[in-house]
């Protein structure tokens, strides 16, 4: 083990799209930092790999819309390549019904998160109650009640239960897009954007550097790694709440703060790609979208990136996430193939390729696109994380006051941090120099 000890002004802690723009950020002001990344890449829960085929695809997180302004700027400023989304075509409800049934269905469901959203976080009538508790009060048509649980379950990936109803709609009510969150992706994967941020970090950046211990005190930070000790000023925690709350803290934080960072939990999700010779569900007349209602959480669309790369991405997201990935790779690969079956025909087993990422246990960043809090009754856990215990300080896309869960989210978040932290070391700065 190596034991030297390195000095700077921020240690910055992740390196997934949140620290990506934190030490960014803090760069732009002259605050010296390091970033330290336990894995051998950035990204976070942003990833790429090589399908059978050989082609980088997103295993990770993937899509972007043009009202995500942070991320679109930033994929545009890097000279990224935007693919549309394929939405043209009927979208398939399985088990089938008829078209108009469907859009009515669909229709209900979207009405029901609105009513949900109009219900504010605090309102004393909901304390206490689950999404669940609320779902079975509603006196809507089983089918909006089932294309509603499908539609949060997938989205954000844990059982209705275990979700307090306000924290799902203050969550929501971040989320504005006006247009399908499904609009673009990048040619060059996302990941490539993460690769492009690291890049401009150059050795201020660290990979396959885990954290194991984090001492704070009056006179700052003590983080020590498998590589050696880094002393500093303040140490930005650029992690999930479910992975900061795993840290080793030297005294140990403060007990709100503890029991903030212990109230959350990562959702489960296993993402596929499936790549096929031609886009045969388009020649149906539908658009590749699909949302099966028996199965909350299971959810297919079109991903293609052009006529000649057909595929569909399918995301398996919740407790059916956590149920099939018990199945084992052969069999969950057998599982979504006759489900693709059932809803698009006998053409969708005809694959060239299925690459499957099951995040549902991730060592780093926990299992799905975001961590949810559990706890009915932690309605200051974000105010108490945002807070923090300087110079023990903390930023997630969790926490952001757009988009939480996503990487517009992650975005926002590292920059807001990383500004607040720079005014604050620079005031104490001048007021330590001497005075004249």
């Amino acid at each position: 083990m190596n034991s030297k000890t390195e000095r700077t002004d921020v240690v910055i802690v992740g390196a997934g799209f949140t620290g990506l723009s934190a030490a960014l950020e803090l760069k732009r002001a002259g605050i010296d930092f390091l970033v330290l990344e336990a894995r051998d890449r950035a990204g976070g829960r942003v990833e790429a790999t090589r399908n059978g085929l050989g082609e980088r695809i997103d295993s990770g997180a993937q899509f972007l819309c043009e009202d995500m302004p942070e991320l679109m700027a930033l994929a545009r400023e890097r000279g990224k390549t935007f693919v549309k989304t394929n939405v043209d075509g009927d979208f398939v409800t399985h088990p089938p019904m008829p078209v108009e049934r469907a859009v009515r269905t669909y229709h209900a469901a979207m009405a029901m998160r609105e009513r949900m959203n109009r219900i504010e976080p605090d309102d004393p009538a909901i304390a206490g109650l689950s999404v669940a508790d609320w779902l079975e009060r509603q006196r809507d048509s089983r089918d909006a009640k089932a294309a509603f649980r499908s539609m949060i379950e997938g989205l954000w990936c844990l059982a209705l239960d275990k979700v307090p109803l306000w924290h799902l709609i203050d969550n929501d009510r971040r989320i504005t897009n006006e247009v399908p969150e499904l609009q673009y992706s990048l040619r060059e994967t996302m990941q490539s954007l993460a690769d492009d941020l690291a890049d401009d970090l150059g050795e201020q950046l660290r990979l396959n550097d885990p954290v194991t211990r984090i001492e704070h005190g009056h006179e700052g930070v003590r983080v020590s790694t498998i590589n050696g000790t880094v002393e500093a000023r303040a140490v930005l925690v650029a992690l999930p709440p479910a992975t900061a709350a795993k840290l080793d803290f030297e005294p140990a934080l403060p007990a709100a703060l503890a029991k903030a960072l212990g109230v959350w939990e990562s959702g489960a999700v296993v993402k596929i790609l499936v790549r096929y010779a031609r886009p045969f569900w388009r020649e149906q007349g539908l658009s590749g979208m699909v949302m099966w209602r028996d199965l909350p959480g299971l959810f297919a669309c079109d991903a293609s990136k052009d006529a000649e790369h057909a595929a569909l991405t399918v995301f398996v997201g919740g407790p059916r996430a956590l149920h099939w990935r018990e199945l084992g790779e052969t069999a969950l690969r057998a599982e979504v193939t006759a489900r693709l079956v059932d809803a698009l025909g006998p053409d969708a087993a005809d694959m060239l390729d299925f690459n499957q990422r099951d995040w549902t246990h991730d060592r780093w960043s926990g299992g799905a696109y975001g961590d949810l809090i559990v706890d009915v009754t932690a309605t200051d856990a974000e105010r108490t994380i945002l807070a923090g215990a300087p110079p023990v300080h903390f930023a997630a896309s969790e926490l952001s006051p757009s988009f939480p869960g996503y990487v517009e989210g992650a975005i926002v978040a590292g920059r807001g941090a990383a500004r607040k932290l720079a005014t604050e070391l620079k005031s104490a700065t001048a007021n330590r120099a001497p005075r004249p």
